[in-house]
């Protein structure tokens, strides 16, 4: 009775929720949550933050975040009606976490809903046995707060440390952050075209003059089985002739398909185009056809030559190892040439401005950026005394600190090989990952911190009561 009242009401002139839906045409988007009473205990459910440790570090990690400008800082990204989303709070929690434990999307709900430290860190007060949305909510929120928003998040990183993260000399360093991709080759690219060609014949009933299935199969299988010197011949044939359908394909799918399919899909031709048109000596190549964007960087490695992915160049203080800059680039720039735009960024998080920058000798040829001067370790000849020479080399020595700070972002915090799609996906990728190692710094301090008090609380306990510290025996 009471749901029909309630129909009843909202069909009204009068309904409060009259004219307030809009469809996807006028650009759905939903509402912010309703912020959350104060927290308060319940009679017949156990209270969350009473039964687990209060102590435990990312307990007090949520209790360091300020959830609160973030929420302040995200609530314009919504709109004022149409559904409710999810809490601000619950959906950067688990962006926080995922980085934190280097788990999927997927992964990170099944944890969540196990873990009890988990959904009180994220805001719960008491314990969930469901998932607290789909693992689709999470790319949409990444989405919609974009590089600005990681970037506000990875702020709050570096601000947690306080005045350890402020200091006049920075270590800068590049690397590449690696995309989700096989091993591209020009064959192996052309294979995938002429697969995607059939799914658009297919999907739009377009009959093919030919659709070379038997002949491709057999091409694949010589250029991906045959082996030895003298078979070279034969693959560089079966390359030219997958080269060949792949173009044939391409092109009678244009002439054939209807204008308006042929508009939605323009892009998707033009990369086709360049994957069958290209060579292997070719710059600005395409090596995958889902992220047209990955480059591949050469970075001097001995065990690996070329990486395919995008560069990071990262800024971490000299003495505390705290990164403060993570800046990611959609190009090969020369390693010099990314100092402007990550300096510019640790302005914008930090607001502040270090005097030197000491870096490898990739970044030679840069004397001063941004007013921050840069040190390489070049042959400075007569012009400094034998004092400032060595405290350059000290310097320059000082400078391998970083090394093990970016293996750990990449192999702990999910940047080794980034599962997120397009340009977007890299900036925000390498911006959580920077902050998840900062976040993770600052638990390990804490721990540190709260040993070396209740050590000296146990010494100067001792001092004040000398009998306690040797208890007597019978």
């Amino acid at each position: 009775m009471i749901f029909y009242q309630n129909l009843a009401i909202i069909s009204t002139n009068k309904s409060p929720y009259r004219g307030k839906i809009r469809s996807k045409e006028q650009g759905f988007e939903p509402m912010r949550a309703r912020p959350r009473a104060k927290h308060q205990g319940r009679l017949f459910k156990g209270d969350l933050l009473e039964q687990i440790n209060p102590k435990d570090p990312l307990m007090v990690l949520s209790q360091a975040i300020p959830w609160e400008v973030l929420e302040k800082e995200f609530v314009p990204l919504y709109s004022e009606i149409g559904r409710p989303a999810k809490e601000i709070r619950l959906m950067c929690g688990l962006l926080i976490l995922k980085q934190l434990e280097n788990l999927s999307d997927e992964g990170l709900l099944v944890s969540w809903v196990r873990n009890p430290y988990f959904q009180a860190f994220c805001g719960e007060t008491t314990f969930q046995w469901r998932a607290p949305c789909a693992s689709s909510d999470i790319s949409h929120f990444r989405r919609r707060i974009g590089e600005e928003g990681a970037e506000k998040i990875f702020g709050f990183s570096v601000k947690l440390h306080g005045s350890k993260a402020i200091e006049e000399e920075v270590l800068f360093d590049t690397t590449v952050q690696e995309q989700n991709i096989t091993f591209p080759t020009d064959s192996k690219l052309r294979a995938k075209v002429i697969g995607r060609c059939w799914k658009l014949a297919e999907k739009h009933g377009i009959k093919l003059r030919r659709s070379y299935k038997r002949e491709v199969k057999v091409l694949v299988r010589g250029i991906n089985f045959t082996r030895g010197v003298k078979k070279n011949q034969i693959v560089s044939k079966y390359g030219r002739r997958l080269k060949t359908v792949a173009g044939a394909l391409v092109r009678e799918l244009k002439r054939k398909l209807p204008v308006a399919v042929l508009k939605e899909h323009e892009e998707q031709f033009l990369i086709f185009e360049r994957v069958v048109n290209q060579s292997r000596k070719d710059k600005n190549k395409i090596y995958s056809l889902h992220q047209p964007q990955v480059l591949c960087i050469a970075k001097g490695k001995a065990h690996k030559k070329y990486e395919f992915g995008s560069k990071v160049c990262f800024g971490v203080t000299k003495k505390s190892g705290i990164i403060v800059a993570a800046k990611n680039f959609a190009k090969n720039l020369y390693d010099g040439d990314t100092l402007e735009d990550t300096i510019k960024q640790m302005q914008r998080v930090l607001s502040y401005k270090p005097e030197l920058g000491i870096c490898d000798r990739g970044f030679r040829g840069r004397k001063v950026v941004e007013g921050v001067k840069i040190l390489t370790p070049e042959n400075q000849g007569k012009r400094l005394s034998d004092a400032e020479r060595k405290k350059n080399k000290k310097r320059n020595r000082r400078r391998s600190a970083i090394e093990p700070i970016i293996g750990h972002v990449k192999n702990d915090f999910r940047m080794a090989r980034n599962f997120l799609k397009h340009t977007l996906g890299d900036e925000i990728n390498s911006l959580m990952a920077a902050a998840a190692f900062n976040f993770k710094k600052w638990m390990r301090t804490l721990g540190v911190y709260f040993r070396l008090l209740i050590f000296r609380l146990v010494t100067l306990f001792q001092a004040i009561n000398p009998a306690s510290a040797y208890p007597q025996t019978c």
